[in-house]
């Protein structure tokens, strides 16, 4: 199969809702000739509780807010020092299903951790990556008109205090763990391209890089 083009976006520091509105107007307008893209971004910190969360998996929000969204799942955390990856995928016209999404983007994560000698796995009914059954990336996606938004976050220097204020992902006592804390030299600017190489290679796509805005 031909590869397809994803064009790549680095977005910076962004605070969050103004990017997921974003996403949101990409999918609605997008047509069927519209290339897809994959956003990359930093947010300051926010609580996300997706369509599945319950109130009672926020524990303590302090100064964080929380924000409502139209994803999967239920609440996870966004900080500074953390990869978040959105892919806007035309899914009927890459010829993929959100099952075989999801798998690419589990793996693209493990394949990226391997090259610093860390074992990640998958878990059954549990979506994201674990490192020795501690979480170091989340997934939650939404798919509207076969096209999807939303995506990962994948924690690699960050403050991890604020995951003790939520029931990560809506587990109780789950251990959330970071890329730094299990390997020397770790820098986010090289991890992200690594992830980029590894999602294009599981999801068969060509990158091209956009000039920042």
């Amino acid at each position: 199969m031909s590869k397809q083009t994803i064009i790549i976006k680095h977005l910076g520091l962004r605070d969050y809702e103004p990017v997921w509105r974003e996403m949101q107007k990409f999918t609605d307008e997008r047509g069927i000739e519209t290339a897809d893209e994959l956003w990359l971004v930093e947010h300051p910190p926010v609580f996300t509780q997706g369509l599945a969360g319950k109130a009672e998996h926020v524990l303590a929000a302090g100064d964080i807010p929380v924000i409502q969204v139209d994803r999967g799942g239920q609440v996870t955390y966004h900080g500074p020092g953390q990869i978040v990856a959105y892919p806007m995928i035309n899914l009927r016209r890459h010829g993929i299903g959100v099952k075989s999404l999801v798998y690419g983007i589990e793996q693209a994560i493990i394949d990226t951790v391997a090259q610093y000698d860390v074992t990640a796995k998958r878990k059954d009914n549990a979506p994201g990556v674990y490192v020795a059954g501690a979480k170091i990336a989340s997934l939650g996606l939404r798919i509207r008109k076969a096209c999807s938004f939303h995506g990962l976050a994948f924690n690699i220097d960050m403050d991890l205090e604020p995951f003790q204020r939520i029931n990560p992902c809506g587990f109780s006592g789950l251990e959330v763990i970071q890329l730094a804390d299990l390997a020397n030299d770790v820098k986010i600017s090289i991890v992200e391209q690594q992830l980029i190489k590894a999602f294009c290679e599981q999801l068969n796509f060509t990158a091209a890089f956009a000039q920042a805005a």
